[in-house]
């Protein structure tokens, strides 16, 4: 049995990256969506909001597990036994970030694979930071975030 993690702050999740969780979770056994618990930048969403707004997004996913993490991610995927980390590039600048990340994960833990995965065209270009500031701003994001998101995100931003 083949374990991927996904690992992200997801703040909030978007419809590119429910694409890439999709896609991943077509490939392997079990995909296990892990949301950062602690990360330095100042987040719109909690820890419990985050885990509860992805999994109401990925309800359709059989074989995702959803679960919140703290550290390293590839402690994390040691942790629950995965082979594979998979990250979502969507443009060159995610990719040089990514690339060096690859590199020391690979340093820290040989024996765990990074994979990555672009959302497909229609969500290449969005992102949660840009999300937060049309919705912050009147903008109707109903074609970027899944629905939970898009109700989580008006209430908290409007």
């Amino acid at each position: 049995m083949v374990m991927a993690v996904y690992p992200g702050t997801f703040d909030p999740v978007t419809l590119g990256h429910l694409d890439v969780a999709t896609r991943t979770a077509s490939i392997f056994d079990t995909l296990v969506v892990a949301v950062y618990a602690e990360p330095e930048k100042e987040m719109t969403f909690t820890i419990e909001e985050r885990l509860d707004l992805w999994k109401r997004s990925a309800q359709g996913l059989s074989n995702v597990e959803i679960t919140g993490f703290k550290g390293l991610a590839v402690e994390m995927a040691r942790k629950v036994g995965a082979q594979v980390i998979i990250r979502g590039l969507r443009t060159a600048s995610d990719f040089e970030y990514e690339f060096e990340m690859t590199f020391m994960n690979r340093d820290l833990a040989p024996e765990i694979n990074t994979i990555c995965l672009m959302p497909s065209p229609a969500y290449h270009y969005i992102s949660s930071s840009l999300l937060k500031e049309v919705s912050r701003l009147g903008g109707d994001i109903t074609n970027f975030v899944p629905s939970p998101v898009a109700d989580a995100l008006n209430g908290k931003l409007s």
